[in-house]
């Protein structure tokens, strides 16, 4: 009898639906080879729960996703709701699933296919070997201080956002960078603005405490438009990138575009509850429902999934060096650039990977 692991599957919207098929049937061709099953939970969020009931998560929908085993998530964001209040647009869910779950750690793993070295807009001298990792705080910062919104005072709008951490939240954070940090190269980047800021301020001299927890794990700070630039400049000098919410949407973002495309990249959110894997990519509602979309992503979510909360790493690596094949046959999909390749489309890319894991993962070394 298989043990059984209960997977709340939230597609979204735009693409989401798209690359989520191609998860499924992942999870369900994998049920033929390991002892793992799943019962496969599906839900609204975003913009089609806004459709359906008028509010981007049920509570509901997030009380189901407190009892399983772990969150997969395809993409959320529709243009239709841009003029909602922020309560009701459908990045909300994100932040509401985030907080509800105590998903405090987010973890972005960025490394450069061999295939694809010459597709980043990045000479290849640049981008040659880059493997970081970021680790953002997910639960903090501007995206859930207080106060915040929209006033009017003497005749004119006004609006506030407030950045606020707290010691523990900085602790938590820091420490899970140099775990992961030990588990690498040992070397731990620290994002911040403590030239100007004093939530900076709190932020480096916490992390400096941490730190004396890891003496094995050397330590460097770097302010963000700095990092920004080295990202560019540099990024083979980084290892682990450690910041908060605000600057590691936005790093994090800027560096899944060095391997050549964000459909690629996927992520991690951990901490006190229910863990949720999504692709660092959004909605992408303009080529949602032309076969187009990159499922490469998603799939490795569900590696980091296997990884992370099933403790089956062979699996993930099964998966990893099943898409790292393909690509290198010179399969896909129309984000990504192959000189000589032959582009196809989601469902395609997605039975050749879903194949090729098959195999890799019934060799010998896998299955000892």
């Amino acid at each position: 009898m298989h043990k059984k692991e209960r997977i709340v599957i939230l597609a979204g919207d735009g693409i989401g639906p798209e690359v989520m098929a191609q998860g499924i049937k992942l999870l369900n061709k994998l049920e033929e080879y390991i002892e793992i099953g799943f019962d496969l939970d599906e839900h609204l969020v975003g913009g089609a729960a806004l459709k359906a009931y008028g509010v981007p998560l049920k509570p509901e929908t997030l009380e189901s996703c407190k009892q399983a085993s772990a969150v997969l998530l395809g993409a959320v964001g529709s243009p239709e709701f841009d003029d909602n209040p922020p309560d009701l647009r459908p990045e909300r869910a994100l932040l509401d699933l985030r907080a509800g779950l105590g998903c405090f750690c987010n973890l972005r793993p960025i490394h450069l296919y061999k295939a694809l070295i010459d597709s980043s807009t990045l000479k290849r001298e640049v981008i040659a070997d880059i493997d970081l990792l970021v680790v953002r705080e997910l639960t903090g910062g501007l995206y859930f201080g207080k106060p915040a919104g929209f006033e009017t005072a003497n005749g004119e709008r006004t609006a506030v956002n407030t950045m606020t951490y707290s010691e523990a939240e900085i602790q938590r954070i820091a420490r899970k960078a140099f775990e992961f940090a030990r588990l690498r190269r040992r070397k731990v980047t620290s994002v911040d603005k403590a030239n100007v800021l004093a939530v900076s301020q709190l932020w480096r001299s916490v992390v400096e405490d941490v730190a004396k927890e890891f003496p094995d794990v050397q330590l460097e700070h770097m302010l963000v438009d700095n990092c920004a630039m080295q990202l560019i400049r540099n990024p083979r000098q980084f290892d682990v990138i450690l910041t908060e919410n605000m600057f590691g949407d936005i790093l994090s973002d800027e560096a899944s575009m060095l391997p050549g495309s964000i459909g690629l990249l996927p992520s991690a959110s951990l901490g006190d509850g229910t863990p949720i894997y999504e692709p660092v990519h959004g909605s992408a509602p303009d080529i949602a429902g032309k076969g187009l979309a990159n499922p490469i992503a998603l799939l490795n979510s569900i590696a980091m999934m296997f990884r992370y909360t099933f403790s089956r790493p062979l699996v993930a690596l099964a998966i990893e060096e099943a898409i790292s094949t393909i690509l290198l046959r010179g399969y896909h999909t129309a984000d990504m650039k192959l000189e000589g390749g032959k582009q196809v489309g989601s469902e395609e890319i997605g039975d050749l990977i879903i194949s090729e894991i098959i195999q890799e993962y019934s060799r010998p070394f896998m299955t000892a």
